[in-house]
Order: structure tokens, then sequence, then C-alpha cells
């Protein structure tokens, strides 16, 4: 879905659950923000080239955080690109999605119950990254309030909470906050994170005040999609549970 020039959300459907990436674009490269689950790289490559990415190269990943369904699909959108996007996350996470230190969310017992259930292609490539990785996933990091070059300008939002390294983005051309899991949005209505999913619910609430300083006219959550209209009232009013 064309948010306005340059930047796009994609919907992916996975089972039970939809998410929704974002890509930004200019003339010469595009940019990921956030690669899905194990197995949808070929859907979002898909996805984004129909949304006008068409022969630009990948020019970088940027991962708001290191839950599976956020960073899964990396080493299949890197084998399916060539692998020189560069990689970019928050250094909170930089260790879990390095393969340095184990997932936050995710047990060994409940990892191998999921690898169970995808391809083998899918599984070693996985494991290839994540659990036995010959080099470090992420090749750039990046600081709350830095002005990352991709699509006209993405701003760097620390928001931990949900994860200690999570971060949210500000693409300042069309005013358009990529919250990630910061926020959910419910029949276009936003609200905090999950709290069955958020370690610390009282900072993932205090992080939405930090969203204030930015006028926003839309926002994208990966779980729920476009919110439009009075955006910045409704973070202030879900901000206030905290």
């Amino acid at each position: 879905m064309r948010i306005a020039e340059g930047i796009e959300m994609l919907e992916l459907q996975l089972g039970p659950m939809t998410i929704y990436p974002v890509v930004v674009f200019d003339q010469e490269s595009w940019t990921l923000i956030d690669t899905g689950m194990p197995g949808s790289a070929p859907a979002i490559i898909e996805l984004a080239r129909q949304a006008g990415t068409g022969d630009l190269p990948l020019r970088s990943i940027i991962l708001t955080h290191q839950d599976i369904d956020h960073i899964g699909g990396l080493p299949g959108i890197l084998a399916a690109t060539g692998g020189s996007a560069t990689v970019l996350a928050h250094p909170g996470d930089e260790g879990a999605i390095n393969g340095t230190q184990p997932m936050l969310k995710m047990t060994p017992e409940r990892l191998t119950g999921f690898l169970g259930q995808v391809p083998a292609e899918v599984r070693e490539q996985f494991e290839r990254t994540f659990l036995n990785p010959s080099r470090p996933n992420v090749d750039w990091t990046f600081s709350d309030g830095e002005t990352l070059p991709y699509g006209g300008g993405l701003t760097v939002i620390h928001t931990p909470g949900h994860t200690p390294g999570h971060v949210s983005l500000y693409h300042t051309p069309s005013k358009t906050l990529i919250a990630g899991d910061a926020m959910i949005a419910k029949n276009g209505e936003l609200t905090g994170p999950n709290p069955a999913n958020t370690p610390d619910m009282g900072q993932a609430l205090e992080s939405l005040k930090k969203f204030a300083a930015f006028d926003i006219e839309r926002a994208v959550c990966f779980h729920g999609g476009l919110v439009q209209g009075g955006v910045n009232e409704s973070i202030a009013r879900v901000a206030r549970q905290a």
C-alpha cells in the first residue's frame, strides 16, 4: 500500500497473523524495515517489487528489534538479494540478532519446536545465521535521535520496553511513524504493545512519550497496519497509562 511518495506498507498474511513490514526507496535503492518470519523472504521481496522497487538494489535492512517475526526472514532476504545490504539495529538488541545472546522471548524448547515446522532449507538458513553464526549479522548500530540517510531521512527513536533495543522510526518526508511493536493497531485505533510479549510494560508505555516531539500524520504498526488522523493525540492517550 502506498503511504506517500517513497514509502510503502507491505501486507503479508502468515497463517493467523498479518504483518506489515515497510519499504522506503528513492530512484537508486530501497530499504526494508523488518523481515518477517523464517520463510517470509520470497513473499516480501515480491511485495516490494510490486510496490515499485523493481530492479533497484536493496541498500539496507533495518531491524526494529530482536523478535523472531521481525528478524526471522533476514537470511532469506540476504540470500535472495546478493547479501550486500547493510543490516542495522540498536545495540540493545545487537547480541540477540548476532546470535551471541539468546533471544529474550524465545526459549530453546520453543525455538526447536518452531523450527521443526518449517522447510529444511529455511531451518538450515536460520540455524547458520542465528544459532551458529560465522560473522555478526548486524553491520551497523545506530543511536537514539540519529537520522539515517534512507528514503529522504529516517529518524531513530529508541523505544525500549518491548525489548531493550526496540526502535521506532520517523519518516520525515511523509510524517509517518513506523512504530514496530511499540504500539499495535486494532480496527484503526492505536493501543500500547501486546502485554504478553512486552517484558517491561511500564518502560514501553513511557517510551511512547518520546513520539510527542514529532508531527505524526500517520503510523504503521507491524501488527495492525496503518492508522491515520489524530495520531499524536491517540499516542498521548495511550502513553497516559504509564
